[in-house]
């Protein structure tokens, strides 16, 4: 997952994003490591948040853009 990639090139903190989230940091960087893995909802809410597609946050795709 980009997650890590992503919120560093936008220069967010790994607090701020899960403030943000409604999540906790520590959710935000077992994302970041692999050690947990996000549920669909939260998938959807990274990618709304960085507005983003899903499917370029989980490296599926290289297009960032949402598809309409």
């Amino acid at each position: 997952m980009r997650l890590r990639e992503i919120r560093k090139s936008r220069g967010i903190s790994q607090l701020k994003l899960a403030m943000d989230l409604s999540t906790n940091q520590n959710t935000i960087s077992r994302y970041e490591t692999g050690e947990r893995e996000p549920g669909i909802v939260e998938l959807i809410k990274i990618a709304d948040y960085f507005n983003i597609s899903v499917d370029y946050l989980l490296e599926r795709t290289d297009n960032p853009n949402m598809q309409k």
